[in-house]
């Protein structure tokens, strides 16, 4: 008689498997399915893409080999899901790993290839999930998010569906949210790599950076494979840069190139780390380097940047008009640019229509501290810096401290007369990174050299007016009033599609979407009510807020970018 597995049964199937399977190769387990040939199961390198989308620790060989062998199987075997969500998953992390976003096209045919097979309501989790981190690498959050709800809410245990939500919350702003997922994922997976690389996320976008640093150097520690190891090497290089730390940065990328000659997060990280250390030409070369491995807009806005701190215009007006064309390009494989293309027009281009932009992502739910970053300066180059101070204040209020942040909040700062907070924070983005952009440092230098000093006795407007406006604040989640926007997109309607592809509503889930919970917490629902806080209150507050929560008892220890 044959033995039949039920849809967990058979997850815990795959996840028992031992290694001695060859890499790339599909382990046969267990007996067959209506008198066929014996079931497949997984091999490693397929669990491996099931379980992280994009960005899977698996080198562009292996990816290659894995789906090879998907593709040669599925030609015997049409109607194999399990199949169908390994190929669809292994096609999305190639195009990840490489840049390419005709894979993201195929990976939704696969996965929705295997949806048909097996829908979601009786328990194709993997395909769910597989559409559910497309969306997001696709930078369409919400949807992510409704795919993966839809899994943890017919299996909680699930632990596959906690790291495409963490993703998912952590694009929408929803820090709170992905702080409770990253919890039962930890319970759940304790100490693996995977759980290590997502609480480095967490803990990061919280503002405890030690935190993230020692969670990060672990997960490179633990790593199985170079391109596993590559990852969180390039994660500390990240780390090393933004707390203004170059040379250690590109030591860490460095190595990470090493490992994975053509990690392009890398090159593109490797490269602004060279700028800063004033080696231009490496700089250039790593930027290109990029580029031709990935083309993507935010590389191409970075060297364009470059290239205009040169005082090389030509160059500079070429990498600008070609994040246009690559935003444009991104955009006919599913993938939002938006921010990128805003963040173009605020400075290089039209700032009205880079305040559109971003008012539709913000209507969309994508209210992260990046967006209201973004769309605060906006508003502040399109002459409404009144109105985007208060999402400069958000994003920078946060546990998340940006010298990007804090150096377009003092300029508007600035702008608005605030002389005292502007002082403050343009002084704070130069300490925290002083290399922050080729392009803004010189010009927040000026900026505090024409501020000088606090006049005697203190500045009177030292605070500002932070939480004082008459106007409400914008919302903390991504539950909120539409009509919270900038005021010219306030309209009705939504944007998601109607037809349940990887940019709108799920489907075949059997199930309505799961409602979020308010992910504020108490802390930071309280911040409107602080107005009053005497001024030494208020500075030590600060000062916590840039120390952003106690180090763990690990965090002292700052391993070298090789591991030794």
């Amino acid at each position: 008689m044959k033995k039949r597995y039920t849809p967990l049964a058979r997850n815990a199937v795959i996840a028992s498997l031992v290694a001695g399977a060859v890499a790339t190769g599909i382990v046969v387990l267990g007996p067959g399915r209506d008198g066929g040939p014996p079931s497949p199961a997984p091999g490693p390198a397929a669990r491996t893409v099931l379980a992280e989308g994009p960005g899977a620790a698996l080198s562009a060989a292996e990816l290659s080999a894995l789906i090879a062998g998907q593709e040669h199987r599925l030609a015997g075997s049409p109607g194999d899901h399990l199949s169908w969500a390994v190929l669809g998953s292994a096609y999305l992390a190639q195009g990840a790993l490489l840049g390419d976003r005709t894979d993201f096209r195929r990976a939704e045919k696969a996965l929705r290839r295997s949806l048909e097979a097996l829908p979601g309501e009786k328990g194709n989790a993997d395909a769910q999930l597989g559409m559910a981190a497309l969306a997001n690498a696709r930078r369409d959050f919400a949807t992510a998010r409704r795919w993966a709800e839809s899994v943890r809410a017919r299996s909680p245990e699930q632990w596959t569906a906690y790291p495409v939500l963490i993703d998912a919350y952590s694009g929408l702003g929803s820090y709170a949210a992905a702080a409770r997922a990253l919890h039962t994922l930890e319970e759940l997976r304790p100490r693996t790599v995977q759980t290590l690389m997502r609480g480095s996320q967490v803990h990061r976008d919280n503002g405890r950076h030690e935190d993230a640093e020692a969670l990060a150097d672990e997960a490179s520690s633990r790593a199985g494979g170079k391109a596993e190891r590559a990852a969180a090497l390039y994660r500390l290089g990240e780390l090393a840069w933004e707390r203004g730390e170059p040379k250690q940065a590109a030591a860490y990328f460095d190595t990470a190139l090493q490992l994975e000659p053509g990690h392009h997060p890398s090159l593109a990280g490797r490269g602004r780390a060279s700028a800063a250390l004033g080696r231009t030409d490496d700089a250039l070369r790593d930027y290109h380097a990029a580029i031709e491995r990935a083309p993507m807009p935010e590389y191409a806005l970075q060297a364009g940047e470059l290239y205009e701190s040169l005082g090389m215009a030509g160059e500079a007006r070429a990498h600008h008009e070609k994040v246009r064309r690559l935003a444009a390009k991104a955009r006919k494989y599913g993938v939002s640019e938006e921010v990128t293309l805003a963040r173009y027009e605020a400075d290089h281009g039209l700032a009205k229509a880079a305040v559109q932009r971003l008012a539709q992502e913000w209507k969309r739910g994508h209210r992260s501290a990046h967006v209201s970053d973004a769309l605060g300066w906006a508003l502040h180059r399109a002459g409404r810096g009144k109105e985007g101070l208060k999402y400069l204040k958000r994003a920078t209020t946060r546990g998340l401290r940006s010298a990007l942040s804090l150096y377009h909040q003092g300029e508007v700062e600035r702008s608005l007369g605030q002389d005292g907070p502007a002082r403050r924070h343009l002084r704070e983005a130069l300490r925290l990174n002083p290399y922050f952009s080729p392009l803004l440092v010189p010009r927040a230098k000026r900026a505090v050299s024409v501020l000088g000093n606090p006049p005697p006795g203190g500045p009177v407007d030292v605070e500002g007016e932070p939480w004082t406006t008459d106007e409400e604040l914008p919302p903390e989640d991504d539950g909120q009033r539409e009509e919270d926007g900038p005021a010219e997109e306030r309209e009705e309607g939504s944007s998601r599609r109607p037809d349940g592809d990887a940019s709108g509503e799920p489907r075949g889930t059997g199930s309505a979407r799961p409602r979020e919970r308010d992910s504020r917490d108490p802390r930071e629902a309280g911040e409107a009510g602080e107005a009053g806080d005497s001024r030494d209150s208020r500075d030590s507050r600060n000062s916590r807020e840039a120390q952003a929560g106690e180090p763990s008892a690990t965090a002292s220890r700052r391993s070298s970018p090789s591991g030794e």
